[in-house]
Parts: C-alpha cells; structure tokens; sequence
C-alpha cells in the first residue's frame, strides 16, 4: 500500500524537469497521475515511464496559459477520475530578452500568464471538488527568485514567482478552514530545460552542482505525504554551492 493510493494527483508542466520528476515520485507513493502540457510527446513519455514501473498515469495536452484549455483539462480529469486532490503547479517559463534593457511588453504578458496566471486557472479548475470534499492540496513551485531580488531572472520571472508565493498564502489563508493546504515550493538553481533559455547558459560543469529535479521531486512528494492536519506552508531549497551566494560569470550584473 503507498502513502498516496486513491489520490489523484494533476500536475502541469508534467512533461519535463520538476514535473516531470514530481509525477514519477507521487506515483511511486501510489497516486494516480495526470501530466499536462503543451506538447504530447514528453507527457505521452512520463505516462510509459509511469506504468512500466507499475504506477497508474494519463496525460492531458494543454497550454496553462489559456484559461479556456485549463478549465476543459481539468473538467475532463475529473470526468475521468472523479476528483482531484493534490495538484502541483510546475509549469513555468522565462524570456531569453528579461532585462528593462530590452524586455518587452509581450515578453512580460507571456511569462506573467504561464507563471502566474496558468496556476490560478489550474487552483480555480481544482478548488471546488476539494471544497466538497473539505480536503486538498496545491503545491505550487515557486523560485528562490520568489524570496528574494535575483538579477539573472529577470522583472518579470521575479514578479511572477513572488506573486506565486503570496498567492499560495492566500489560498492557504482563505481554504484552510475547508480542510484545502497549500505550499510554495522555491527552488534555487535546478538543473532543468529552462536553463537552456538564458542569456548565458551555464556551463556543464555549474550545471552538475545544482539542484537536480528529482531534489525538488522528493521534495513535493514529502509534503503529499504529511497527514491532513499537517501543511507545509514553504520550502526554500537550494544547492550547497550556491550561486546566489558564490556568484558566477554567467548571473553577474554587468557593472
């Protein structure tokens, strides 16, 4: 018996990196998985992953930022399964032009409705069940850029993942009294797919002394795990080299 058996746990961005390695650890611990994204090859990947390992998973195309798509995944997971009840906000993105120098108001809009905006319609999709229910929980990933004021991420990845945490609180501050937790997961640098967008990418070398995204797998699923009466509001999680701390020749403002 997992810890997670008869839950059904909606993850975005489920195709790759901390998605993708938050499916596969919450299948592990018995929950039905349901990856979303926008392209079907990777989230058709993670769904053989899944099942050849003896887990239970489907997939459903969509694109986060499309508020109509959000609520027709959703209402088609629940046709399917009945209910949602642990859903992890991992989709995300970031402009390669993120300085005022030359970000765009278009860049700000696109990076601001994935990040931001995606999770909001995927919470709006799921919280009424888990109203019903009196039992849910959201995960979402934030950033250590939430926390804090990141040169290298850029206005509008920093905004977004700073609002992300206080919507979190808020979800939390409202829903808890109908059994709803919610917890902001804030990595610092994960060695993920999103690296390959920056102006700089780092090297190899910084890359293997990051995060990995199974780190921030096992992360969401110990808090999938805790008892009901239990939220995790907020876990900051970062390398032990840390570049936020130590710097590095592709982050540094330009003096």
């Amino acid at each position: 018996m997992g810890t997670l058996d008869g839950k059904i746990a909606w993850i975005t961005g489920g195709g790759t990196g901390i998605g993708r390695s938050a499916a596969l650890e919450l299948a592990a611990a018995g929950a039905t998985v349901v990856v979303s994204g926008r392209r079907r090859e990777p989230l058709d990947a993670v769904v053989a992953e899944i099942v050849a390992a003896g887990g239970k998973a489907d997939a459903e195309t969509l694109d986060v930022a499309v508020q109509a798509q959000v609520a027709g995944g959703g209402a088609a997971i629940l046709s399917r399964h009945g209910r949602i009840d642990i859903l992890v906000n991992s989709a995300g993105i970031n402009a390669p032009n993120r300085f005022f120098k030359n970000l765009t108001a278009e860049s700000w809009d696109r990076v601001l409705q994935t990040n931001l905006h995606g999770a909001l319609y995927a919470i709006q999709a799921a919280l009424p069940g888990m109203r019903d229910r009196r039992d849910g929980l959201v995960i979402n990933v934030a950033s250590w850029a939430g926390k804090g004021h990141v040169y290298f991420t850029g206005a509008a990845y920093t905004a977004s993942k700073h609002a992300m945490v206080a919507m979190t609180m808020s979800l939390h501050l409202e829903e808890c009294m109908n059994g709803i937790r919610a917890t902001a997961i804030c990595p610092g640098e994960v060695a993920t797919p999103i690296l390959k967008g920056r102006p700089v990418p780092p090297s190899d070398e910084e890359i293997g002394r990051m995060l990995q995204p199974e780190d921030v797998g096992r992360s969401i699923r110990f808090v999938a795990e805790m008892p009901p009466h239990v939220t995790i509001n907020e876990i900051l999680i970062a390398p032990t080299w840390n570049r936020m701390f130590l710097g590095g020749a592709d982050i540094a403002q330009p003096r």
